[in-house]
C-alpha cells in the first residue's frame, strides 16, 4: 500500500496541470451602434390618439404591455402568464435541466459512500482438498461501510457540470422568450380582433346605409325617376358588402377561440374580454436598445450563446478523456459466522484501494473530440446567424413603423377627402348634374378607405408591438 501512494502522488500532480480544452469566452458584441445603412428617424404622424410617436434611446420596461393603455390586455397576459400550459412546460423543462446539473454535482464533487449487509448460506468440503474434517455448513454474515472518490485531475467532470450549467441557461432562455411570445402574441392577436370589430361595426353601417339607398332608388324606380340599371348597380353592391360581412365575423371569432388557447383556456369556458380599438392607446415613444445592448438583451441570442458554451464544455470533456483517471477506495466492515459474533472483536475487516488508468490506444477519442469541435463550431455559426437574424428583424419593424406612420398619415387625409367629395357629388346629383353612379362610385370609394384607416391605425399598433419584441422584451 505504502508502494502504491509513492506511485499515484506524483502522477497526480503531474496531471493536475492538465487542462480540459480551452475556457468559454463571450462572443465580441456588433461594433455598429445602428441597424440601418443610414441614421435612423421616425417620420412623426398622428396616431389612433391623434399623437405623435417617437423612438428614443431607452430601457425596455419589463411590463412593456402596459404601454398600451389597455387595462383588459394587461390582466388577459397576466392570466396567460399564470396558466399557459407552454410556459408550464417550459418551466418543467428547466427545472429538470437544472436537476440534472444538480445529480452531476452530486455524483462527481463529492465522494460516494455505501452501507451494505448481507447473509449467505454456505457448504465446504475438506476431505477433497485432503484436508480433515469432512464437509461443513455454515452461514456467513457480513456488514460493510464504502467510500469511493475519483478525483478531477484533468477537468473532465468540471467541464460536463459547465456544459450542464450551460444547458439549464439555455432552457432559462427559452422560457423568457417563451414568455415574450406568449405577451406579444396576446397583445397582437387582440389587437386584431379590436380591428375586426371596428372593421364589422363600420360594414355593418354601410350595410344599412346601402340597404336606404337601395330603399330609395327603387321608389325612385317607381316613380320613373331612376332607372332598372341604378336598382341593380344598388343591389349588387349592397350584396357585395353583405358577403364580406361573414367572412368578418368568422375571423373575429378565430380571434377569440386564439386569445383562449394563449390564455391556457378551453373555448367554450373561456373568459376573454373583447377588444375594440378605443381600448388602446399608442405608445408615445418606443425605447430603442443599440446593438451592442440587444444581443444581450434577446432571449434567442443568449439562448444561443449558452449552447455555444455548452458545446465549449462538451469539446473540453471529449479532451479530458485522454488524460489520466484516478479512483481512490476505501472499506471497513464487520465478518463472521453469527449474528452476536458481527460486530465482536476479531471480525474487524478492512480494505483501500487505488487505481490510475491512462487511456493508451482507443481511437475514439480522437474521433469523440473532433465532434465535440465542430459541434462547437456549429454553434458559433448559428450564434453569429442568430444575432444578424436578430438586427435584422429590428431594422424592418423600424421601416415597418416609418411606413405606417405614412400610410396612416395618407389614409387619414384621403379618408377626409373622400367624404368631402361623397357630399360633393351628392349635392350635383340632387341637382342632376352628377349620375347615379358616381355617386355610387364616390360613396363605394369613402367605404373602402374607412376599412384600410381601421386596418393601418391597428397594423401601427400591431408593429409597436412588435418592436418590443424585437428589442427583446424587458429585463
Amino acid at each position: 500500500m505504502k508502494n502504491l501512494s509513492y506511485l499515484l502522488v506524483p502522477l497526480s500532480i503531474a496531471s493536475a496541470g492538465c487542462s480540459a480544452g480551452p475556457d468559454f469566452v463571450r462572443p465580441d458584441m456588433p461594433a455598429t451602434q445602428r441597424y440601418t445603412a443610414q441614421p435612423f428617424k421616425l417620420d412623426t404622424g398622428n396616431g389612433v390618439a391623434g399623437e405623435p410617436q417617437q423612438i428614443v434611446s431607452g430601457e425596455v420596461a419589463e411590463r412593456w404591455w402596459e404601454a398600451f393603455g389597455s387595462v383588459k390586455l394587461n390582466s388577459l397576459i397576466d392570466k396567460a402568464l399564470a396558466q399557459s400550459p407552454t410556459l408550464d412546460a417550459a418551466e418543467a423543462t428547466l427545472r429538470q435541466a437544472e436537476a440534472l446539473h444538480n445529480a452531476k454535482a452530486g455524483a462527481t464533487r463529492y465522494p460516494h459512500v455505501d452501507g451494505a449487509i448481507g447473509a449467505q448460506r454456505q457448504g465446504i468440503n475438506g476431505s477433497k482438498n485432503g484436508l480433515d474434517g469432512g464437509e461443513k455448513t455454515f452461514n456467513l454474515l457480513n456488514a460493510s461501510v464504502s467510500a469511493g472518490y475519483t478525483f478531477d485531475l484533468s477537468g473532465g467532470n468540471r467541464r460536463q457540470l459547465e456544459a450542464l450549467a450551460a444547458k439549464a441557461g439555455y432552457q432559462r432562455f427559452q422560457l423568457a422568450g417563451a414568455r415574450l411570445t406568449l405577451a406579444a402574441d396576446i397583445a397582437i392577436t387582440a389587437i386584431r380582433q379590436a380591428q375586426l370589430s371596428s372593421q364589422i361595426a363600420a360594414t355593418e353601417t354601410i350595410i344599412t346605409t346601402r340597404r336606404e339607398q337601395f330603399d330609395i332608388t327603387r321608389e325612385r324606380l317607381h316613380l320613373g325617376a331612376a332607372s332598372e340599371q341604378d336598382l341593380l348597380a344598388m343591389q349588387t353592391l349592397l350584396d357585395q358588402t353583405r358577403a364580406a360581412l361573414p367572412e368578418l365575423r368568422h375571423q373575429h371569432n378565430q380571434t377569440t377561440t386564439l386569445l383562449a388557447l394563449l390564455a391556457g383556456e378551453a373555448p367554450d369556458t373561456a373568459t376573454i374580454p373583447s377588444f375594440t380599438m378605443q381600448d388602446f392607446t399608442l405608445p408615445p415613444t418606443l425605447p430603442l436598445r443599440v446593438p451592442s445592448e440587444l444581443v444581450r438583451s434577446r432571449p434567442d441570442i443568449q439562448a444561443s450563446e449558452a449552447l455555444m458554451r455548452a458545446a465549449n464544455a462538451d469539446y473540453g470533456a471529449a479532451v479530458a478523456k485522454a488524460y489520466p483517471q484516478m479512483t481512490l477506495g476505501a472499506n471497513i466492515g464487520s465478518q463472521a459466522l453469527t449474528t452476536a459474533a458481527l460486530f465482536g472483536s476479531g471480525s474487524l475487516v478492512w480494505g483501500v484501494a487505488g487505481q490510475l488508468v491512462q487511456p493508451l490506444f482507443n481511437q475514439g477519442i480522437g474521433a469523440e473530440k473532433d465532434a465535440a469541435k465542430a459541434g462547437f463550431e456549429a454553434t458559433a455559426a448559428n450564434y453569429r446567424q442568430n444575432v444578424l437574424k436578430g438586427l435584422r428583424e429590428v431594422a424592418d419593424v423600424l421601416s415597418a413603423l416609418n411606413n405606417d406612420t405614412q400610410r396612416l398619415s395618407a389614409l387619414t387625409s384621403a379618408n377626409q377627402a373622400s367624404h368631402d367629395l361623397v357630399k360633393t357629388v351628392n349635392h350635383r346629383y340632387q341637382l342632376g348634374a352628377a349620375s347615379y353612379f358616381e355617386l355610387l362610385q364616390a360613396q363605394s370609394e369613402h367605404d373602402q378607405l374607412q376599412l384600410e384607416l381601421i386596418a393601418a391605425q391597428a397594423r401601427r399598433l400591431s408593429d409597436s408591438v412588435a418592436f418590443y419584441q424585437a428589442m427583446g422584451g424587458g429585463r
